[in-house]
Formats: C-alpha cells, sequence, structure tokens
C-alpha cells in the first residue's frame, strides 16, 4: 500500500505545528519554505486538514494556519483520512456468486492497521513528548 506524497506533507506539516509553540499562526509560505513544497500544493493539503477540523485558518494580516484540536489527541488516522477519504484500500472487484473472500480478509487487515494508526498520535514522536521523558 502507498499513500500519496499529501498524507507525507500533511504528517509533516502537522508534526512541525505540534514540536513549534503551540498557538502560534503559521503562514503557508513559511510552512512551504520549511518542507519545500510550492505553497499552492501546501495550500490544498491545509484546506483538506481545515475541512477536517484540525487545523484553523485564521485571516488577516497577523493569520495563519494553527491547530485546532489538542496536540496529544491528533493521529495518524485523522491525518490520513483528512488526506486519503475514507474509501477502502482494497476492492475485489471480481464478481463471485458467494461474494469475494479474499475482501474479507482484506477488510480485516484493514481495520487492524486503522485501529493502530488511530491510537498513534503524531504528538508520540515530537521532540516535546520526548523531553518529557
Amino acid at each position: 500500500m502507498k499513500y500519496t506524497k499529501a498524507t507525507n506533507y500533511a504528517l509533516h506539516t502537522v508534526l512541525y505545528m505540534i514540536e513549534q509553540n503551540q498557538g502560534e499562526k503559521f503562514s503557508v509560505h513559511v510552512l512551504a519554505k520549511q518542507f519545500q513544497v510550492s505553497v499552492t500544493y501546501l495550500s490544498k493539503i491545509l484546506t483538506q486538514l481545515v475541512k477536517a477540523g484540525l487545523v484553523e485558518s485564521v485571516s488577516g494580516a497577523s493569520g495563519g494556519y494553527t491547530l485546532r484540536k489538542s496536540i496529544e489527541t491528533i493521529s495518524f488516522m485523522d491525518i490520513i483520512q483528512a488526506i486519503e477519504g475514507n474509501g477502502l484500500l482494497f476492492e475485489c472487484g471480481i464478481q463471485q456468486e458467494k461474494g469475494c473472500p479474499i475482501q474479507k480478509v482484506m477488510n480485516d487487515a484493514e481495520i487492524i492497521m486503522e485501529k493502530y494508526l488511530q491510537e498513534k498520535k503524531l504528538f508520540e514522536l515530537s521532540s516535546i513528548k520526548r523531553n518529557q521523558k
């Protein structure tokens, strides 16, 4: 399985925002420069994170993007779903009289993976968390 580059940038952007001063507003230009990606591309990713309720967009001269959820609660799955959506990773697509037995195995594996990614919080990777130990 392979996630899109957008998911990669979204995970790194949120982790960066967690590690920086909470409550700070980040301009899309600063974030794009941090990850060496175009402002337009990162803006689209941030828009998806805003729609998912993970990030807040503040307008105006002192505006920017800030985390909307508590840093301890943002999971890998929250970010992945914001970018990739909720569709199945595997779809059998082959018509069979009794259904597709392969689909059940793939669905069960996906449930296990999603549960793991929902339990894993980005905060756990942050320097903030490492410094608390």
